[in-house]
């Protein structure tokens, strides 16, 4: 791709560091200027550790959490966030005082769903959405909508990367934000900049990771 990778610390916390490579990628939503590797975050115990400590400090006791709901597969950093929240003292309404970690399903049209064993978890549940990254908030929206059919309470969204401070008026509780990313800037497809100055696309990214074009 493009550009060197640059890696930029969370504020306070030397620990949490994201990697960013600047080019010209197309996601499933949009056109941006740079993408986040968190591909370490995800699967390296360490790390994953780090970032749910960090986004742990966003949630006060008195915050009932049942589920973390994990997208853009954050499954183990869901796990040490459920295991940080609950040592910072956040209580559970679940019968076994212990909260739940779970995913959604996506159909073949791009809609969220969960399937009959997993509505428990989520029905009449206090629920906090997890993310990697945020860029127009669609894929957010879609899951808060979700979450809502199927008789979830939304106690919050956390996100490492987020471009927008709020989705569907629920606050966007981000490690990283577009400001903390120099020249970050998101393209309606139709719109995209660097389209229009003929400048080549690098990738196609999503929450799996990207393939060169």
């Amino acid at each position: 791709m493009e550009g060197k990778t640059v890696k930029i610390n969370a504020k306070g916390n030397p620990n949490v560091v994201l990697r960013v490579i600047p080019g010209h990628f197309a996601t499933p939503q949009s056109h941006i200027t740079h993408y986040l590797d968190m591909t370490t975050m995800r699967s390296r115990v360490s790390e994953a550790q780090a970032v749910a400590k960090e986004l742990a400090k966003k949630y006060q006791v008195s915050t009932p959490v049942d589920t973390i709901v994990c997208m853009d597969r954050l499954e183990v950093v869901g796990g040490f966030l459920a295991e940080e929240l609950t040592n910072a003292g956040v209580h559970s309404m679940n019968a076994h005082q212990t909260m739940y970690v779970t995913s959604p399903e996506y159909s073949s049209q791009g809609q969220i769903l969960f399937r009959d064993n997993l509505q428990p978890m989520i029905k009449g549940k206090n629920c906090i959405i997890l993310m990697g990254s945020i860029t127009t908030g669609k894929t957010l929206q879609s899951g808060i909508e979700s979450i809502l059919y199927y008789g979830g309470v939304i106690r919050g969204v956390s996100a490492i990367f987020s471009a927008v401070s709020k989705v569907a008026g629920v606050e966007v509780n981000s490690i990283f934000q577009q400001k903390d990313i120099p020249n970050y800037c998101t393209y309606k497809s139709t719109e995209c900049k660097l389209c229009k100055s003929l400048v080549k696309i690098d990738a196609l990214v999503n929450s799996f990771g990207y393939t060169k074009l």
